[in-house]
């Protein structure tokens, strides 16, 4: 069953000699509870397509549709709740808040939504990533990878449909991302969730269900991995 696509979106930045196409007439389409890695070289437009994906950009034209609905149809406010309690992100940078502790930094999206937190989806949740014993830490007594758990954690705390990371592993040594790849891959699987990631890197993207390749913001080829 389909849960994304894309139609003909285009991002275009600057004009005329200084025209960069960003994304040109991408048209893509992720089944639900899919893994999904984007490669291309740097400035490609995988970020690019990765943030329209994800509502935290605006497109050109074009459309990205998620449960048969095209998110930029939605007004602003409609669309923050809708990416708050239907996306989890995960970036290359932390993004952890330094004055609250692990548990704390997990919740905080529930939080924004008013909602009650079900602390014991957050504790099975904690353990499946392996950073339970650390929920009373501040980000500054964290390893790295420990860090990287935690935001892995506070993506899927709101049981979103769609994780997006990008570059999830950008700022880890090889093992530790290594790791930290397992451990989405396990934590898609067990609630169900799709997972669309960039990287640069071949060995991480062979773990994929499924490689879609983007050069100079067009799609040159995806395949499956056997």
């Amino acid at each position: 069953m389909e849960i994304l696509k894309t139609v003909n979106l285009k991002k275009y930045y600057g004009k005329d000699k200084n025209l960069v196409r960003a994304l040109d007439d991408v048209s893509i389409s992720i089944k639900e509870g899919e893994f999904v890695a984007i490669v291309g070289t740097s400035g490609s437009g995988k970020s690019t397509l990765l943030h329209l994906l994800g509502g935290l950009d605006t497109p050109m034209s074009g459309k990205v549709i998620i449960d048969g609905i095209d998110i930029y149809s939605m007004k602003d406010d409609k669309l923050a709740i809708f990416r708050r309690r239907k996306i989890g992100f995960v970036f290359q940078a932390f993004n952890l808040i330094p004055v609250l502790n692990v548990f704390e930094n997990i919740t905080f999206p529930i939080g924004l939504d008013n909602k009650a937190v079900d602390k014991d989806y957050i504790k099975e949740l904690m353990e499946t990533i392996n950073i339970y014993d650390k929920k009373d830490n501040l980000p500054n007594a964290l390893s790295g990878g420990q860090q990287q758990r935690v935001a892995i954690a506070r993506a899927l705390a709101t049981k979103p449909s769609i994780i997006l990371a990008d570059e999830p592993t950008g700022n880890l040594d090889s093992k530790t991302g290594q790791e930290v790849i397992n451990l989405l891959k396990v934590s898609a699987k067990k609630y169900n969730q799709t997972l669309i990631m960039i990287t640069h890197d071949d060995k991480i993207a062979q773990m994929a269900d499924r490689i879609i390749r983007i050069e100079d913001g067009m799609i040159k080829g995806g395949f499956v991995n056997e």
